[in-house]
């Protein structure tokens, strides 16, 4: 962990950047509940182990705060607003901008459900599908603004964005004494940058990555964000090509490790979840769970865990034999 040192740059996200966007935000979002399993939950699992149960966020995941933050952070023309999305961002994007009255416009990769896709409309917003994943989506959404001239929000490397995720941490200080560790899924890097910035190194945070996107992994590996291979069953939500490098400055100092989890162990999780707590999430929302139960992260017995589970757009059916 690069905590800061004497002569350091900052972190580009601080924890006053955390705190103004919780002010911006109020109200518009919901401050989600934290759920209490105590120790050895879910089979066994070591250390006491809670859960923040951000799919309970309006559009069902945590990216509604970013979006918020960044859209009232700025001035919006009738252009509106635009931006790139596997799917979860883009609900967040519509939904902030239905609220606020804004015409919204998100592109899609042709492998997001679409369940999500079809939310997007139905939260007014124009969904251009682009084929391919969120990388091609965002390519053809950045070439798109340049026309239109509308503020350009994008899903996890912009500071505004990142601050507003990081309003999670900001909550869990409040709802839970003395935590240890927080377990975070990263795609992009946007939740586990702004949640590693409020934490600031006092709690350690770990990242929780498919191995068939191990975008964190290879960044650190590499001393820089690098494109990855993009595939398997959660790559909707976490199945950006390549880190962001706002976060990549964050996680580089504050982030003490990263697990790396298999479809099998996802799917897993998600069972699990479903069976033992009646909890409906997508696969990304399960990855830090699969870290628990797989063993690729062990820890100890009297270590005070959050999981963090963000990602309830799936169908329910898909968890029902």
């Amino acid at each position: 962990m690069d905590l800061l040192a004497p002569g350091m740059e900052p972190p580009p996200i601080t924890r006053f950047d955390v705190e103004t966007a919780a002010e911006r935000i109020l109200g518009r979002v919901r401050r989600t509940p934290v759920l209490d399993l105590g120790p050895f939950s879910l089979g066994g699992i070591p250390g006491e182990l809670v859960l923040k149960l951000e799919l309970l966020q309006h559009t069902g995941s945590f990216k509604p705060r970013g979006a918020f933050n960044r859209t009232l952070s700025a001035e919006v023309d009738d252009a509106g607003v635009i931006a790139a999305s596997g799917g979860n961002f883009g609900l967040g994007v519509a939904f902030a901008a239905r609220e606020l009255g804004h015409r919204a416009e998100v592109f899609v990769p042709s492998t997001s459900p679409k369940m999500k896709i079809d939310r997007i409309r139905a939260y007014g917003a124009e969904v251009r599908v682009v084929p391919g994943y969120y990388a091609d989506a965002l390519e053809a959404c950045e070439e798109r603004a340049l026309h239109t001239g509308a503020l350009f929000m994008h899903a996890y490397d912009q500071p505004e964005v990142v601050a507003g995720q990081g309003t999670i941490a900001l909550e869990l200080s409040d709802q839970v004494p003395a935590i240890d560790t927080v377990l975070v899924a990263v795609g992009g890097g946007g939740l586990i940058g702004g949640i590693a910035a409020w934490f600031a190194g006092e709690v350690r945070v770990v990242g929780v990555e498919p191995a068939l996107c191990p975008t964190l992994t290879a960044a650190l590996e590499a001393g820089r964000p690098v494109d990855v291979q993009v595939g398997g069953i959660a790559a909707d939500a976490l199945g950006a090509r390549r880190l962001g490098d706002i976060p990549f400055e964050i996680c580089r100092r504050f982030v003490d490790r990263v697990a790396l989890v298999s479809d099998d162990a996802i799917e897993v999780a998600r069972r699990r979840l479903w069976d033992e707590i009646h909890l409906v999430v997508e696969p990304g929302a399960a990855a830090p769970i699969a870290a628990l139960l797989s063993g690729a992260y062990d820890p100890e017995p009297d270590e005070r865990v959050v999981a963090l589970v963000s990602g309830a757009n799936t169908d329910p059916g898909s968890l029902i034999d």
